[in-house]
């Protein structure tokens, strides 16, 4: 398992994934935002090459491949300037977590339709007054007759409005000890007591944030994925491939700024030579490029240790791939409109929005802070703060 050097196989797809976000690019998902719209066009065409359910398993129509396949389709469509935001969340979340501990049902009933494409899922597990303490979840899942109530809020859910489903982050008491375990739960969109409101963001991107509600929303018992006793294993089976995830995107977005800084540097000429011969210029850009280098190669290593099966291992480097990635993206974006002066600020070259959009990889799906805790205790072994 050589997470390093890539192979031929990934060096191809990369360059194919690369040669469909070329026929889209920035202005396409920046046209589609505008209007209130959704890149269905993308979207169809990355699902029939194959590329939504690359992660899958073959005898439910994806590819076979992994984590490792699914993250270069992502940052090749975001160094692009195309990525899909519903990629994290679809068939990298909500695939990953049913293929690996959905019923035979279930796999049936989702894992084609994520596969090519058809049928998309959404994500609930942050809340209002929980944010990132996951042991405050307040959504809860109670037992009546053979059916679940569910009954909570939670905020900051991408793409609900076109996901056929949401894959709800609940709590059930323990039978033995009392205390509350968290379980996983399919909603589908229109369950009655099941609502949602647009949340008013600062941010251009097509995929909508929304706030749910959950008024004693009655499901079948054949809603919840997995074992009720698995618990926290079947929760992090979806947030280690999301903070990867994320951390191609973060990095995907960076590629693109620096890519358009770089050429605008080598052809802006204000006195004799073009302005990156500058090292004022030239240097800053040169660093951010060796950071996103640096957060891919963790990346590549936190998917690889996930695809292997290593599931403790994935969890630290897909937290310290995401953070890494992060931090290289809001730096090279920023370092891009610097670079471009009063250019960077217009919108034809497509930078300006990435000045609030690169700050959502700090954030989502957990902030650098908690990362941070994380590799404090669990990997220094130093005492917990919280």
């Amino acid at each position: 398992m050589s997470s390093a050097i890539e192979t031929q196989e990934h060096k191809a797809l990369r360059a194919a994934v690369a040669a469909l976000g070329r026929k889209y690019g920035r202005d396409y998902l920046s046209r589609v935002a505008r209007e209130g719209g959704h890149p269905d066009e993308l979207w169809a065409d990355a699902a029939q090459l194959g590329y939504l359910g690359v992660s899958l398993p073959e005898e439910y129509g994806g590819g076979g491949g992994g984590i490792a396949e699914l993250s270069i389709v992502l940052e090749e469509l975001g160094a692009a300037g195309c990525p899909l935001l519903m990629m994290v969340v679809s068939p990298a979340i909500c695939g990953t977590v049913i293929s690996r501990f959905g019923t035979p049902e279930q796999k049936r009933a989702w894992l084609p339709g994520l596969a090519d494409g058809t049928r998309t899922m959404a994500f609930g597990i942050t809340e209002p007054d929980a944010g990132s303490n996951s042991h405050r979840i307040t959504t809860t899942a109670r037992r009546d007759g053979d059916d679940w109530i569910l009954t909570g809020r939670k905020v900051f859910i991408s793409g609900v409005d076109i996901a056929d489903a949401t894959l709800i982050v609940g709590r059930t008491e323990d039978a033995r000890s009392g205390r509350l375990k968290p379980c996983l739960f399919i909603v589908p969109r229109e369950a009655p007591g099941f609502s949602r409101t647009v949340i008013d963001m600062e941010l251009q991107a097509a995929e909508k944030q929304f706030e749910l509600v959950l008024d004693e929303v009655r499901l079948p018992a054949d809603a919840l994925v997995g074992d009720e006793d698995a618990g926290l294993l079947q929760l992090f089976a979806g947030l280690n491939p999301e903070r990867t995830m994320t951390a191609a995107f973060a990095i995907g977005m960076g590629r693109y700024a620096l890519a358009t800084a770089v050429d605008y540097a080598r052809t802006r000429q204000v006195w004799k030579e073009p302005i990156g011969a500058h090292q004022a210029v030239a240097h800053p850009l040169a660093q951010a490029h060796i950071e996103l280098e640096l957060a891919r190669l963790m990346m590549q290593r936190a998917a690889a240790l996930y695809d292997a099966g290593d599931d403790m291992g994935a969890g630290e480097a897909a937290n310290m791939a995401k953070y890494a990635a992060g931090e290289a993206c809001v730096r090279a974006v920023d370092q891009s409109v610097h670079t471009l002066g009063g250019n960077g600020l217009t919108r034809e070259y497509g930078l300006a929005s990435l000045i609030t959009a690169s700050r959502v990889a700090r954030i989502a799906p957990v902030s650098r802070e908690m990362i941070l805790n994380f590799i404090s205790h669990q990997t220094l072994h130093l005492p917990k703060s919280y």
